[in-house]
């Protein structure tokens, strides 16, 4: 008798520790298929760093598996179907996606294979609580992440599943009978940035370097960029190297403000995963939608100004730091995301979207739902949201959390032989500007209350 036949197919859950997935494929049947789909419509947008990092997982989780995993290219809703038809498979298991594109991509899928009686089986999600399950007791969602957050921790998580490479025997790709040709894992493209090293393994290394020596710290070094304060867990987290219940698990055997702050931290990317569900139209609109009637700039002019932003070239040194790190790390610090984002919105009065697609373009940790809702917080057009007229000054905020202006020194060359936090208001400077540092290109002062005028209008929509 032929063994039954289960895929177990892989998308943002790139390990095998704590995959329950496994274990539903191996109580379903005697072997499984490893199975990982190169999809254009989210390998297209993604960015160089990303799929160079993306590619770099594959890589250790095919190793992991002894060189079994399949990888094929195309779109899912076809290949799907016909890698099940080739191995004969009964059922096909993954992690449930949320996403707006991945839900919908799962529908399809799940419809298509149901012609041929193979059911898609959703066992657990990329999240600790998955969205859509926190809810208020009278029934609906959160918009504000305070209440989530003490909900979310109160409905709890599951314990890490106990799974390694051998919980399922897998089968040898090269003995299924037609089907998508496997292809090789993609060499990785040119990018001058340089990425954490990729896969489970580093995940792991991470988190245990994070343990030991910065998690006691994490509250007070979290919002200053010239130290390494953060876990810089967020690339295993987007590809799911790293489960969030694990990292949970391990802060459980701690205590702490930091261990709480942290905590919080992954509570809000959970938060930000149950809006986007909830409206998955607010990744490309405002979630406040009187904010439709925000008056933005557009044009030759704000074109300009936005390359100048990209480029980290607006004279204002925290910001410039910031678009620097961007193109020189494929990340940015969590604080500095935060600084330049408002300068762009409110300084420069450009679309955050427009800021948004930059950030997902390069930022190897780019997640839809984090980096879209973190954009419309500061924006103020999102759930829970800073309020508008609470504007970033790029100075005091260079100040307050660069005071020694290590980081700027670090990414602005320019201004490398400014001493103190004087490098944060170098047109103040004895002998001025250093040469081939720009003028700031707007005065903030004014540029504040020229949004603030424009917020009214968006105040006389909700009146």
């Amino acid at each position: 008798m032929a063994p039954s036949t289960a895929v177990v197919w892989f998308r943002r859950d790139l390990r095998v520790a704590d995959q329950p997935t496994f274990l539903a494929a191996a109580d379903a049947a005697d072997r499984a298929l490893a199975l990982f789909v190169l999809d254009p419509a989210l390998l297209t947008p993604s960015g160089t760093a990303r799929a160079n990092f993306l590619f770099g997982c594959l890589r250790e989780l095919d190793e992991a598996l002894g060189g079994k995993l399949l990888v094929v290219k195309g779109d899912p809703v076809d290949v799907v179907p016909r890698i099940v038809k080739a191995v004969g498979a009964q059922t096909v298991h993954v992690a449930a996606d949320y996403g707006p594109y991945g839900r919908e991509r799962d529908e399809q899928v799940e419809k298509a294979l149901a012609e041929d009686d193979v059911e898609l089986v959703r066992t657990g999600s990329p999240y600790a609580v998955a969205p859509g399950r926190v809810e208020k007791g009278t029934g609906g969602p959160f918009k504000v992440f305070t209440p989530f957050s003490r909900a979310w921790a109160d409905h709890g998580w599951r314990a890490p599943a106990k799974t390694d490479a051998g919980t399922c025997t897998w089968m040898d790709p090269s003995d299924k009978d037609g089907g998508p040709r496997a292809v090789a894992i993609p060499d990785d493209g040119a990018v001058e940035a340089e990425l954490p090293d990729a896969g489970e393994s580093a995940a792991r290394a991470r988190w245990a370097d994070f343990l030991d020596e910065g998690v006691e710290d994490y509250e007070s070094a979290r919002d200053l960029p010239a130290e390494r304060g953060t876990s810089g867990m967020s690339p295993y987290l987007k590809y799911g190297c790293v489960h969030p219940r694990t990292l949970l698990a391990d802060l459980a055997q701690r205590k702490g403000d930091s261990v709480k702050a942290y905590r919080t931290e992954i509570a809000w990317r959970e938060f930000y995963a149950d809006v986007l569900h909830r409206r998955p139209d607010s990744a490309r609109g405002n979630y406040d939608t009187a904010f439709d009637h925000l008056p933005l700039r557009t044009g030759k002019a704000a074109d300009a100004d936005f390359e100048r932003w990209c480029e980290g070239r607006t004279g204002f040194p925290i910001v410039d730091a910031g678009m620097r790190q961007l193109r020189g790390e494929a990340w940015m610090h969590n604080r500095v995301r935060m600084i330049v984002a408002s300068f762009l919105v409110k300084d420069l009065h450009i679309p955050w979207w427009r800021g948004a697609r930059h950030f997902m373009s390069l930022l190897v940790d780019g997640d839809l739902a984090s980096n879209q809702h973190g954009w419309q917080w500061t924006a103020g057009s999102g759930t829970d949201a800073s309020p508008y007229f609470r504007v970033f000054n790029p100075i005091t905020q260079g100040e307050r959390f660069d005071p020694d202006g290590d980081y700027v020194r670090r990414w602005v060359p320019e201004l490398a032989d400014v001493e103190g936090k004087a490098v944060h208001q170098p047109w103040k400077l004895r002998d001025g500007i250093p040469e081939g540092y720009p003028e700031p290109m707007v005065d903030h002062k004014a540029e504040r209350q020229d949004a603030l005028a424009r917020y009214d209008q968006v105040k006389a929509a909700r009146s």
